[in-house]
């Protein structure tokens, strides 16, 4: 590991998603097979997008590998990105499950 100055952060918005879920807005969201599958779908697409973004061979964004973990995969993706798309993502989610819910 090289750094942390994204990685930690990554880390921490996915533990806080589901401290979230878990403690105070108690969804349900993660037993639901319709999120996992829209969890796919949207990293299928962030995998075709990030990928080209930031491959290695001619990045269009450029990461301080000194404040990552230095895990890239796959197509060269900093496996931060993941993370924070993945909390990203679910939060709306839950928010928007946590809003239907109290109309």
């Amino acid at each position: 590991m090289t750094g942390l100055g994204y990685t930690v952060p990554a880390v921490v918005s996915v533990l806080a998603v589901a401290v979230l879920e878990f403690t105070v807005l108690r969804t349900g969201l993660f037993r639901r097979g319709a999120y996992w599958l829209s969890m796919i779908i949207v990293i299928g697409f962030q995998i075709l997008t990030d990928g080209w973004l930031t491959k290695l061979s001619a990045p269009i964004v450029i990461y301080d590998n000194r404040q990552t973990s230095g895990i890239r995969f796959p197509f060269d993706i900093p496996i931060e990105d993941f993370l924070f798309g993945f909390a990203l993502v679910t939060a709306v989610l839950l928010l928007w499950e946590r809003q239907r819910e109290h109309q």
